[in-house]
């Protein structure tokens, strides 16, 4: 995922992302984490549940390696172009795509995996809380995947280099949650090259957290 420069003038995160999906090609940036792939491929397909799907390219991934995903993402026009896109492939069974916005509430069910893959936003969101309903969210022995920009790059809509990038431990220990029932399976901060909207290359940080349900 590519970070995108945020206009002024925006202050509702809705009518922001919206405009952001309706004002371009539903195909661009539609490129799978590879972390996600690196975790997953290792992991028997089941449900999974897609916090922010964006364009859609992690969704579609999990679907066409077997799994029922439901992606959900507070632009309308973003999941609409993601459910388009899996009937286009023929895994139009196996994704349901639906609006919801994360600051207001929580999708229903239960899954085997759930991602939030750069789940930051120059919006208000109770992200702490929403990773703690993800963490919920899960079957016993289920896996919630976090992965967050661990640095800026020159493309990045925040160019504040004294912000805060908690580390995975950080955002573990800021979910609280009870070690007989959560346990941390990954806590890393790998390098890689990442390519920007105007086609610029840097080196960048993720900060990746997999923390898995107690199966008890």
């Amino acid at each position: 995922m590519t970070e995108q420069t945020t206009p002024e003038g925006h202050s509702d995160a809705g009518r922001f992302w919206e405009e952001h999906y309706s004002s371009r090609d539903g195909a661009t940036g539609r490129r799978v984490n590879p972390l996600l792939v690196e975790i997953a491929s290792g992991l028997t397909s089941a449900t999974a549940l897609d916090l922010g799907c964006g364009a859609g390219g992690d969704t579609l991934w999990l679907a066409g390696a077997g799994w029922r995903v439901t992606a959900v993402d507070v632009s309308g026009t973003a999941t609409a172009q993601v459910a388009d896109a899996a009937r286009e492939r023929g895994l139009g069974d196996l994704v349901h795509a639906e609006r919801y916005d994360l600051a207001v509430g929580f999708p229903a069910g239960r899954f085997d995996l759930v991602t939030a893959l750069y789940l930051q936003s120059p919006f208000d969101l109770p992200r702490t809380q929403v990773l703690r309903n993800a963490a919920r969210a899960l079957t016993p022995g289920g896996r919630l995947l976090v992965v967050d920009h661990g640095s800026i790059a020159p493309w990045s809509w925040n160019q504040d280099h004294d912000a805060s990038h908690p580390t995975p431990h950080e955002i573990a220990a800021d979910l609280a949650l009870d070690p007989d029932g959560w346990s941390i399976e990954r806590a890393a901060s790998p390098r890689r090259i990442a390519s920007g909207p105007d086609g610029r290359t840097a080196e960048v940080v993720d900060h990746v957290l997999l923390i898995r349900r107690a199966t008890g």
